[in-house]
């Protein structure tokens, strides 16, 4: 498993948002370099991004293309997109960063 994961759930249905694009970056000299992107699975999980012992402290971030997910069903959103920044300081840690989502909220934490 990698060891940044992430699990959106789209509360509006109650159900896994299967088929989001997300880009997983690193802050490097002040500027953001791309480290992978992937869709996440019917259970709205992405949890192969990156191979074990991979990461450098630092500060990362998810960039969640949340218009594009609710576009495809056909629902208007208010966020085209949803960005979610934090701070890796130990490299032999797993980070889960988990999205709730509705097509006019969001709500994140430090998963698991």
């Amino acid at each position: 498993m990698s060891p940044i994961t992430t699990h959106v759930l789209d509360t509006s249905l109650g159900q896994p948002a299967e088929g989001m694009v997300i880009r997983l970056e690193q802050e490097t000299s002040e500027e953001w370099n791309a480290l992978a992107s992937g869709v996440t699975d019917s259970d709205g999980r992405i949890v192969d991004w990156l191979p074990t012992g991979s990461l450098e402290i630092g500060t990362y971030r998810l960039v969640f293309a949340t218009g594009d997910y609710f576009s495809r069903l056909g629902i208007e959103a208010f966020y085209p997109r949803v960005t979610v920044e934090w701070t890796l300081s130990d490299s032999d840690s797993h980070y889960h960063v988990p999205l709730l989502l509705s097509p006019f909220g969001y709500s994140t934490y430090r998963g698991s």
